[in-house]
């Protein structure tokens, strides 16, 4: 072992990283090796400024990769820290990667490839819960990395392409492609998993055909339903424009700050759009994914059901009590009011002609109150439904699927299984975020149940079975995290029955979802599938 640190060759040149104890088993255990900010794309600054990635320009000597690289420029509503930069740091060298290694002479273990999430608004991969030494203590080499968000991400411009935030992580799995068997990984056994945010990335990955071959494998936690038309996100790329005083043009959008970009996109608040955004507006974040037509082809859930993605084994789960992060945190939870939850229902259950959403989960939850109300469509509107259509199309089309719901509750008394609760117990770190949600000390059961996600994330990166049944529209069966973890079919019954007719699909401006028909939710695999 190299007391200095170990030494691997990539693509750009020699890169020194840093030794870390393994988690699980420090006292014996040997130790992981860590390499911090090593650059997959030129800094997207100056001529690069809203651009297609570029791949990095190589580097003579070794590059000390001990260190995270910057982070992207982001909303200031980010709730976790992130680590500083180093010294001496290029401060637009956003585009940066992580690797942490149990052997570096291995033969190709598999290997876990992390997306953040963060409303498509925030994140970085230097927030202290992303440590990925308790993952990679599985026996999987484990990737991390920053891709842009925000208006650095998602603004919807003339001239520039869309979605720059997705082609960060399709460059960014091409570096993974070519540079991990030097860190002991298999380029073939790469499988992406992300969370809210992230997880939308990777249902978004699934079609894009620039992404095709380069994972084998995923899993997505809490697959976000908001994907925007263009019209809608050139409405919001305005809004944002008139907030920041410039017009809406990749010139006058690069040639500001992008501080003052992304102080203008929080100044921009959905529900003042009311009358133009649709379901959009009930949301807190006025970005995601653009269906485009170019980088991004097609909403995820009908292309999948087509076929796109069948031959990458999935897993898919979202979280019982998912909003309920949103109501607890700004102080509503409790305070809900029937005007509220009606104007909810009204716009975001699933409605048709002859068919009353709001009717439907009045009549499916008859005890539940005005904050019950509202939380559940709330859920299923934004993760639930989204996760479990993404799962039913993959299945439907002859994907292996493996469905899960984390059921098991946060510590603070009414938090529930709320939304981002299984990013520490996938992690295994339990600062920051993981403090907020199980406090100073996490119980027990939760330490257990964490160590059992890893434990079946890895399994999973290792051979495609995490070790619970495969899903399938006859059964259902779902791995229920709690305490004790079961397996049973499907539990959100009266949401999946309220939401079995609708599509999701592209939301557009002043309009209900894109009623999508190319897909069932419980389709035969052979059916017929009409993409016109």
């Amino acid at each position: 072992m190299d007391a200095a640190g170990p030494v691997v060759r990539t693509t750009g040149g020699l890169v020194r990283g840093r030794w870390a104890a393994a988690r699980s088993a420090p006292e014996h255990g040997d130790p992981i090796a860590v390499f911090r900010g090593i650059p997959f794309a030129r800094p997207p600054v100056g001529d690069l400024r809203f651009a297609a990635p570029v791949p990095a320009r190589p580097w003579d000597g070794v590059r000390e990769a001990d260190a995270f690289g910057p982070p992207p420029p982001q909303s200031g509503l980010q709730l976790t820290p992130l680590a500083p930069s180093p010294p001496g740091a290029d401060p637009g060298d956003w585009l940066t990667v992580n690797v942490f290694s149990p052997d570096l002479g291995a033969a190709r273990l598999p290997v876990l490839a992390w997306i953040y999430g963060g409303a498509y608004r925030f994140g970085a991969s230097g927030q202290l819960g992303y440590d990925g030494v308790p993952i990679a203590s599985q026996n999987v080499v484990v990737v991390t990395f920053n891709h842009r968000v925000g208006v650095e991400g998602y603004a919807y411009l003339p001239g520039v392409p869309a979605n720059r935030a997705l082609l960060d992580q399709i460059a960014a799995l091409h570096w993974v492609r070519e540079n991990i068997a030097a860190f002991g990984g298999d380029p073939d056994r790469v499988t992406v998993f992300g969370e809210s945010a992230g997880a939308g990335a990777i249902a978004s990955l699934f079609v894009m055909p620039a992404a095709a071959g380069l994972f084998r494998r995923a899993v997505a936690q809490s697959i976000p339903g908001t994907f925007f038309s263009p019209e809608l996100a050139a409405d919001v790329t305005a809004a944002i424009a008139a907030a920041a005083g410039l017009s809406a043009t990749a010139e006058a959008f690069a040639a500001a700050d992008p501080a003052r970009l992304a102080i203008a996109s929080d100044a921009v608040r959905p529900r003042d759009h009311l009358d133009r955004w649709g379901p959009v507006a009930h949301t807190s974040t006025p970005f995601s994914p653009v269906v485009d037509g170019e980088v991004l082809p097609a909403a995820p859930w009908r292309a999948v059901a087509a076929g796109a993605g069948r031959s990458i084994d999935l897993i898919a789960g979202h979280n019982r009590d998912e909003y309920r992060l949103f109501t607890r945190m700004p102080g509503q939870f409790g305070r809900i009011t029937a005007e509220q939850a009606d104007r909810a229902l009204r716009a975001l259950a699933p409605s048709s002609p002859g068919v009353d959403g709001a009717a439907a989960y009045r009549e499916a939850f008859p005890e539940a109150d005005a904050g019950t109300l509202f939380e559940l469509v709330q859920s299923d509107f934004l993760f639930r439904m989204p996760t479990l259509h993404f799962a039913q199309a993959h299945a439907a089309a002859g994907g292996r699927t493996f469905l899960y719901e984390l059921s098991y509750p946060a510590r603070p008394v009414g938090m529930g299984a709320c939304h981002a609760l299984d990013v520490p117990l996938v992690f295994g770190v339990y600062t920051g975020l993981g403090r907020m949600l199980f406090g100073p000390t996490p119980p027990d059961s939760a330490v257990r149940l964490g160590n059992l996600m890893r434990s079946q994330w890895a399994a999973f990166a290792a051979d495609g079975d995490p070790g619970w049944p495969q899903y399938s529209p006859g059964h259902r069966m779902t791995r229920i995290f709690d305490d004790p973890p079961a397996v049973a079919p499907y539990p959100e019954t009266e949401s999946m029955h309220i939401w079995d007719q609708h599509r999701f699909g592209v939301l557009g401006l002043d309009a209900a979802p894109d009623p999508d028909p190319a897909y069932g939710a419980d389709r035969h695999p052979d059916a017929d599938l009409d993409l016109a």
